[in-house]
């Protein structure tokens, strides 16, 4: 009796681009090559271009699907029906989440953007700007609810960002601490940094 093999599932776009942000991640932009890629989704290099056109459309396209993800879920922080502490808390917990499950993209995202032509540059960093404002946004609502003290709500949404996007340098899913734990604490962080004291639940106080 002869047998036949099964058909291979076509590659997609998807699977293209999962594989370039995980060899971006390993190896960085410019180490990587198309080659590499293909190889990772068991394509001839020349099949490979039938679905991209060149490594720098791949990483915009990563780059897009990054932002895409944070503004989503930012703009969803934005529009519940809670308040500014609990808002931050929900912020800083689902920015976590992303970079700790999505950690090819994230690295991608905070550190290959630099790679990016000067004709697509401008766009992402608009993008970029306007996902930063977000935040910027919900500090200034807890500003104008009277819990929440930043002097500066632009270089206060720096801060917290810095302090989240290291966790794409260090944070492992085999370590000791799961992406809720991590979360948590930051957020834990974030609201002492922010929130004016006699503001903060008994549960955020700091101890003596």
């Amino acid at each position: 009796m002869s047998t036949s093999l099964a058909p291979r599932t076509p590659v997609t776009r998807e699977d293209i681009l999962e594989a370039a942000a995980r060899i971006f991640r390993r190896k960085g932009y410019h180490a990587a090559s198309m080659q590499d890629i293909a190889r990772a989704v068991h394509l001839q290099k020349a099949s490979l271009y039938h679905h991209v056109s060149s490594k720098q459309e791949i990483l915009v396209a990563l780059l897009d699907q990054a932002l895409d993800l944070l503004i989503d879920q930012m703009q969803g922080v934005l529009a519940m029906e809670a308040s500014p502490e609990e808002k931050l808390r929900q912020a800083v917990l689902g920015y976590t989440k992303v970079l700790a499950e999505h950690r090819d993209l994230a690295a991608v995202l905070l550190l290959e953007f630099r790679f990016l032509d000067p004709d697509v540059r401008e766009r992402h960093v608009q993008r970029r700007d306007a996902y930063e404002r977000l935040w910027r946004e919900l500090i200034e609502e807890g500003q104008r609810a009277g819990v929440f003290h930043a002097e500066d709500p632009s270089l206060a949404a720096k801060a917290l960002l810095g302090m989240i996007n290291w966790l794409v340098m260090w944070y492992r899913p085999s370590g000791p601490l799961t992406p809720e734990e991590i979360g948590d604490y930051f957020a834990r962080v974030a609201l002492r940094s922010l929130v004016r004291t006699d503001c903060l639940p008994p549960e955020m106080a700091v101890d003596d």
